[in-house]
């Protein structure tokens, strides 16, 4: 048994009192931390702020961004209340925040606010629903055809530089009516971007993927549908958010057309009867709305899109 003591013990140990030190048992081994006290000592992965700390910062950055609005609010009211010329830009006739919200007070009290509204966001909705269809289907046969490449891209990137405005009298001579005129403007503001970007999304996709897919038995509709579209949809829905907000853009074009509603036409004609004041509220008006319908389209997309996480910006 000495021996085998002996022999069982490490080399090199040093015996004390003629036993050696063998090593200590599994069940002697220190036990892990349990899990609580794990997550209360780890730190947060990388990249992401404690659950805590969010809604801090969220607050922070909200007032961070209302105070930039106030900057540039103060900055422009400044400007136009001192006649401010500064050599290329003068403000000499441009109306003051304080003018352009007894305008806004006057347009919200008349009962042809609603229609303006109603009028535009349905322009704008109709062509840009007609040219998310148009441009997601292209982009994809373009994006995955080398014949629909050859055949469809050349005379879409000869269209493509044409700004809305030089559609206008086209519009006219190819529409029966004012109404499809305007919206077509709209359509083709919103075309592009969607287009490009979905050819981009799709030609980003791992070619791994299509042949790891291919390898299991996907047939070329499922492919399409299941591989393809989703693997796009992130560059879809960013170019969305870019067509919906040039589908905005080019109202003020389309609704020059004629009507007598809309916030197109109503800035328009602000500008004809030089009501300076009612110019820069319809200008406004667009821009909000254009950026909320951005959003919202944005939020759709996250939406469709929960495996695609947004990076944290640092400072």
């Amino acid at each position: 048994m000495t021996m085998i003591s002996e022999r069982s013990a490490p080399a090199g140990a040093e015996l004390a009192g003629g036993a050696a030190f063998a090593p200590a048992p599994p069940s002697a081994k220190a036990a892990p931390a349990p899990p609580s006290a794990a997550r209360r000592g780890a730190s947060p992965a990388p990249g992401r702020a404690p659950r805590e700390a969010r809604p801090r910062r969220d607050l922070r950055r909200a007032v961070l961004r209302a105070l930039s609005v106030a900057a540039c609010v103060g900055l422009w009211q400044w400007a136009s209340m001192t006649r401010a010329d500064l050599g290329v830009v003068t403000f000499l006739n441009v109306p003051a925040p304080t003018d352009v919200l007894v305008a806004a007070r006057e347009l919200f009290a008349s009962p042809k606010l609603w229609q303006h509204l109603g009028n535009s966001v349905f322009r704008v909705l109709a062509g840009f629903a007609a040219a998310g269809a148009t441009g997601v289907v292209l982009g994809l046969l373009i994006g995955r055809s080398r014949l629909a490449e050859d055949t469809l891209l050349p005379p879409l990137e000869i269209l493509r530089p044409i700004p809305g405005v030089a559609w206008l009298p086209l519009a006219i001579l190819m529409f029966p009516s004012a109404e499809l005129s305007m919206i077509f403007i709209t359509y083709m503001g919103a075309l592009f971007p969607i287009l490009i970007a979905t050819i981009h999304g799709v030609g980003a996709l791992d070619p791994r993927l299509i042949a790891s897919s291919r390898s299991l038995g996907a047939r070329p509709f499922r492919l399409f549908l299941e591989v393809v579209l989703p693997g796009a949809l992130p560059s879809i829905v960013t170019g969305m958010s870019i067509g919906m907000g040039t589908s905005w853009f080019c109202l003020v074009t389309a609704e020059m057309i004629g009507g007598q509603y809309g916030i197109g036409y109503f800035t328009w004609e602000s500008y004809n009867l030089q009501r300076y004041p009612d110019i820069v509220l319809g200008m406004l008006l667009i821009g909000l709305l254009g950026m909320l319908s951005s959003a919202l389209v944005l939020r759709a997309g996250a939406w469709l899109t929960p495996w695609q996480q947004p990076q944290e910006k640092g400072r």
